[in-house]
């Protein structure tokens, strides 16, 4: 149920307007015309990096309630650095430059050295306080929706321990915190419960996500599971692969390549949305495809040198993290 009076909302206009800054280069504004919403993604480590699982959230990162055990680190990482700055009160100040660095000493305190970055849709001041919440002047008729995916892949090769408690921990916060109902939250996970995670429910989730979201809203995605990279056949990426989301069935239906992530789910996302997404997951640094990036040790948010815009479209913040390769892609396929 939408949460605005009379269950009605003002009709967005078909056609709106782009408003760019007077310093807006080319590039920002191919950016603005191909990316319709505002995407920013979070990642645990650069595309060469791999990422670690935790065995105990409990005693390595404290969270308030956790569920079960097991775990990625980036996530619960995230979790941490947020649920600290609501305790102290000062998470209405909390920059994305505070989130990413403070992310990157708790992750090296607890022994993991991958570097968390942030990647996005615009050219953003990264001092600045950060928004998981869209508070743009059409937010108060807007709905808090969110897409959670958790796949341990049980009795498969490679299979899992914590990414369904990832996105339980993750749903806690996101109703207790931020004030999303759980009715507006799609949850799929291999648990025999919630809907399973297979390549057509998860891109379909998508596609129904893009289809209800309108402008105002807030939208955050969560992915925890297996990523992966196959051969780029496009063309569009420096290294020559793509990055992939691999499904519970993906040794029938394949993998989700970025490529179709960035058409049918950034790239089609309505202007006016902000879009926050977790991707906990191997290689899942550049895996939505987005222009500007900044990094825990750096200074600044920058234009991505040689960014092959093709014929993208979206508006989200996109929390991404790595599990370790080994344990990963080639475990699961059983190379």
């Amino acid at each position: 149920m939408s949460n605005y009076p009379g269950n009605r909302r003002p009709q967005a206009d078909k056609q709106q307007s782009i408003q760019y800054s007077s310093n807006a280069t080319g590039y920002d504004r191919q950016a603005e015309e191909t990316f319709p919403a505002e995407f920013h993604m979070i990642s645990g480590c650069h595309d060469s990096q791999t990422s670690a699982d935790v065995s105990n959230l409990n005693t390595q990162f404290s969270l308030p309630n956790p569920q079960g055990r097991a775990g990625g680190a980036c996530t619960a990482s995230l979790l941490s650095v947020l649920y600290e700055e609501h305790r102290k009160g000062s998470i209405d100040s909390l920059s994305w430059v505070n989130l990413l660095r403070n992310m990157r000493q708790d992750l090296l305190n607890k022994g993991f050295d991958q570097v968390p970055q942030l990647t996005s849709s615009r050219l953003i001041d990264v001092n600045k306080p950060l928004e998981l919440i869209n508070k743009s002047s059409d937010a108060a008729y807007g709905t808090k929706r969110a897409v959670m995916i958790g796949i341990n892949y049980r009795g498969q090769q490679g299979e899992l321990s914590g990414c369904h408690n990832d996105v339980k921990n993750m749903v806690e916060y996101l109703k207790n915190k931020q004030g999303f109902q759980e009715s507006n939250m799609t949850i799929l996970m291999d648990d025999g419960y919630h809907t399973n995670p297979t390549y057509s429910n998860i891109m379909n989730a998508y596609r129904t996500l893009v289809r209800t979201s309108q402008k105002g809203d807030t939208v955050f995605i969560h992915y925890s599971g297996h990523g992966g990279r196959v051969r780029d056949l496009n063309g569009d990426e420096d290294d020559g692969f793509d990055e992939t989301l691999i499904p519970v069935d993906f040794k029938r239906a394949g993998q989700i390549v970025d490529d179709d992530l960035c058409k049918e789910l950034v790239k089609a996302m309505p202007r006016g949305v902000l879009v926050t997404s977790l991707m906990d997951c191997c290689h899942s640094g550049t895996v939505l495809d987005l222009p500007y990036r900044f990094t825990a040790d750096g200074e600044a948010m920058v234009r991505q040198d040689q960014f092959d815009f093709g014929d993208v479209i979206g508006g989200v913040v996109v929390l991404c993290c790595c599990f370790e390769l080994l344990g990963c892609l080639f475990s699961l396929l059983g190379e």
